[in-house]
């Protein structure tokens, strides 16, 4: 395990050990899923494409459908051309799927394949459609991915000559759970505001159990959704790095405002997703919004000893802990260190900022880090709780503290696919989490006399 990680921390700006990232044709995959009846299509190897798939079915418990164009010896050498285009007229011709996304893969793009030469020169049926997304794996993240293929959708299915308005606001979730997706739709069917969600992976990869395969579950985006985005009133990016791309190519093509904010997680991120809500529509918060608001308050005030003062460690994808971050201040706790793989500046400024407002010194953050670095920190000034996605339990481990599953992927326990950390309920449950966990540690290693009953 990691109990041998050393204290003395070395320059490794030509090595990463334990990244804290995955590579962008996972992140594009999963958002081609979020597009009702598409496949996503893998253009490299065949591993390639059997890693994406195996990482998500892992995650979600869910399988998980793909197509690759199978590069062999010859492919990359020659190229994918022949590949591509012989397997899309086989996809079409064997699952049927409305739509075909493409991510190529470090190969593909080493190679250099003209992704758009090669899919005009092909015969794709009538009524079918092909998307496609650069996204090397050698440059940013899954995140990085996820966003390019987002914006993909955009570009290729958005209609370009804004009709009327159509009354409703695009929003677009940033990389986080189907149970975060159905939960931020709930929130704004709670408002009475009319959206249209891309993508949408709720209902797609935590479907139920049916007792019947579906390789296309009913969950999704329809392509008529996405055409029709050029028509709606304004445009909600929840995370920067995941969907600020989308929303300003949408505002280029048809005017469509863009509204960038933090994906909901926590009071603050949440208030200002609504308050921005009710800024676009003139509404008012609705009641049941604002009851559900007044239980976190409760919940916070009720049990805030139990983590006030205590020192965490947060890591993972930039959109999750940066009003995670926002998150833990608020329930007094102190975010000692701040990591993500994802590179990006934008990053950096944005926790400077949230610390440097909450008048917190002494913590270190950093974007493009590892978790050998991360550990490393830990090492010389200990923590008290780690958040953070299933890499973390050797660290976790080593250190003897609690380890809060957060983010992807998570490979070690279930639910996450099912209950969400998004919104004033989402939040209930963190608390609940983070509380339970310190707590059940406590009990563990206490003495006799220090067990009680009530706490």
């Amino acid at each position: 395990m990691l109990n041998e990680t050393t204290k003395e921390i070395k320059d490794r700006s030509a090595l990463v050990v334990n990244p804290a990232k995955t590579c962008q044709p996972i992140g594009a995959m999963y958002a081609a899923l979020g597009i009702h009846k598409c496949l996503p299509h893998s253009h490299g190897s065949q591993g390639c494409c059997s890693f994406h798939r195996m990482h998500l079915a892992r995650h979600y418990r869910d399988p998980i459908a793909a197509s690759t164009s199978s590069f062999t010896e010859g492919a990359c050498v020659f190229g994918g051309k022949s590949n591509l285009k012989t397997g899309l007229e086989n996809v079409f011709a064997i699952y049927k799927p409305d739509v075909v996304a493409v991510n190529t893969t470090c190969l593909s793009e080493t190679i250099g394949d003209d992704l758009n030469d090669i899919i005009l020169s092909t015969k794709i049926p009538e009524g079918k459609t092909v998307i496609y997304a650069n996204t090397p794996s050698y440059q940013g993240s899954h995140v990085t991915g996820f966003s390019n293929m987002t914006k993909a959708m955009v570009t290729h299915l958005v209609n370009k000559n804004k009709l009327i308005g159509n009354g409703r606001l695009a929003v677009i979730p940033g990389y986080v759970e189907p149970s975060d997706m159905a939960e931020i739709k709930r929130m704004f069917a709670m408002m009475n505001v009319p959206i249209t969600m891309f993508p949408d992976t709720s209902g797609v990869v935590n479907s139920p159990n049916t007792g019947k395969y579906e390789m296309y579950p009913e969950g999704g985006v329809t392509v008529e959704e996405l055409s029709d985005l050029g028509n709606c009133e304004s445009t909600i990016a929840l995370g920067s790095f995941s969907s600020e791309a989308a929303a300003f190519e949408l505002e280029k093509i048809a005017d469509v405002e863009a509204n960038v904010l933090n994906v909901p997680i926590g009071i603050k991120a949440t208030d200002d997703m609504m308050m921005k809500v009710m800024e676009i529509t003139g509404l008012e918060m609705s009641k049941e919004l604002e009851f559900e608001r007044g239980q976190l308050v409760d919940l916070m005030t009720d049990i805030h000893f139990h983590y006030h003062g205590k020192k965490v460690a947060i890591f993972g994808d930039p959109d999750i802990i940066i009003p995670m971050t926002e998150f833990v201040i608020s329930l007094g706790m102190i975010p000692k260190y701040i990591l993500t793989g994802t590179p990006g500046n934008a990053f950096e400024k944005a926790i400077g900022k949230i610390l440097a407002d909450a008048g917190i010194e002494d913590s270190k953050f950093k974007a493009g880090g590892d978790l050998m670095e991360l550990h490393q920190w830990m090492k010389n000034d200990p923590v008290d709780m780690l958040i953070g996605n299933t890499y973390g339990k050797y660290i976790s481990r080593a250190e003897d503290i609690p380890l809060i599953r957060l983010g992807f992927p998570i490979l070690d326990r279930v639910g996450h696919s099912l209950f969400p950390v998004v919104g004033y309920k989402g939040a209930m449950r963190l608390i609940e989490k983070i509380s339970t966990a310190f707590l059940d540690k406590y009990d563990r290693e206490c003495d006799d006399d220090d067990f009680e009953l009530v706490m």
